[in-house]
C-alpha cells in the first residue's frame, strides 16, 4: 500500500514537473518573441529614419537627379511594409499608418510638380515611429 502511494506521489510529482517545465518554456518563448519583435521594430525604425534622411537629401538635390526622391520614398515604403508585417502593436501600427499617409502626400506633391515638398509630416511621423519602437 505504501509503495503504491509512493509511486502515485512520484507520478504526480513527475507530471507536475512536466507541466511546470512546459509553462516555463512557453513563458520564456513568449518573452523572447516579444524581445525579438521589439528589436525588429527598433532596427526597422532606424532604417526608416535613414530613409527619411535620404529623402531630405534627395529633395535638396532634386534638380540634379529627380529619381532620388522616388527611390527614397520606395525605400521608406519597403521598410514600413517590413515593420507592419512584424508587429501587432496598436501604437506601432498607427505610427506606420501615419508615416504611410505622409509619404503618400509627398509622393502626390512631387507628381504634381512640387520640387520642394513639405517633409515635416514625414519627419514627425518617423520620429513617432522611432518613439513607439523604443523599448
Amino acid at each position: 500500500m505504501a509503495a503504491s502511494r509512493r509511486r502515485r506521489s512520484r507520478r504526480i510529482a513527475t507530471i507536475a514537473a512536466a507541466v511546470a517545465a512546459v509553462g516555463l518554456t512557453v513563458g520564456l518563448t513568449t518573452g523572447c518573441d516579444a524581445v525579438s519583435k521589439a528589436l525588429d521594430c527598433v532596427q526597422t525604425a532606424e532604417a526608416v529614419a535613414d530613409s527619411v534622411t535620404d529623402l531630405q537629401q534627395a529633395v535638396e538635390n532634386a534638380s540634379n537627379d529627380p529619381t532620388q526622391i522616388d527611390d527614397a520614398l520606395a525605400s521608406i515604403d519597403q521598410n514600413l511594409d517590413e515593420i507592419g508585417d512584424k508587429t501587432d502593436n496598436t501604437d506601432v501600427n498607427k505610427a506606420v499608418d501615419d508615416l504611410n499617409a505622409a509619404v503618400a502626400n509627398v509622393r502626390t506633391s512631387v507628381k504634381n510638380g512640387d520640387e520642394t515638398p513639405d517633409l515635416s509630416p514625414v519627419t514627425d511621423a518617423a520620429g513617432e515611429l522611432t518613439k513607439v519602437c523604443t523599448p
